[in-house]
């Protein structure tokens, strides 16, 4: 079995698919609008993101509450948090030791992403 697909609550479906376009490798040209205004992005590995937008306040989100992209690399965790601090995201944890590099931004919409990369093993 395998996690293919993550249904997010957004304010507004473009903002957010632009952001995960350009910073999380989904594809633009994926992107399919449903009847209900859900919009889907898909990457290249076939994960699906559905951006539905609601109406109102999105609620507090628990500040455990997370969804993460694995890097295959150190320097790919540290380039793209470079990226995201100069693009004004706002970065809300950092971890960086032995074997383990990793950080946490919010999308526009406050959901907490984490980028990290673990030694293997």
């Amino acid at each position: 079995m395998e996690l293919n697909h993550l249904g997010l609550p957004v304010r507004n479906a473009q903002t957010s698919k632009r952001f995960y376009c350009e910073y999380f490798d989904f594809d633009s040209s994926s992107a399919q609008q449903y009847e209900d205004g859900t919009v889907m992005i898909r990457n290249a590995h076939g994960f699906d993101l559905a951006l539905h937008e609601e109406r109102g306040d999105l609620g507090s989100i628990p500040e455990f509450l997370h969804f993460g992209f694995r890097q295959h690399e150190p320097t790919a965790v540290r380039s793209l948090l470079d990226r995201l601090t100069l693009d004004g995201v706002q970065i809300v944890d950092r971890c960086e030791e032995w074997g383990h590099v990793s950080f946490k931004c919010l999308d526009p919409d406050g959901h907490r992403i984490e980028i990290y990369w673990e030694r293997p093993g």
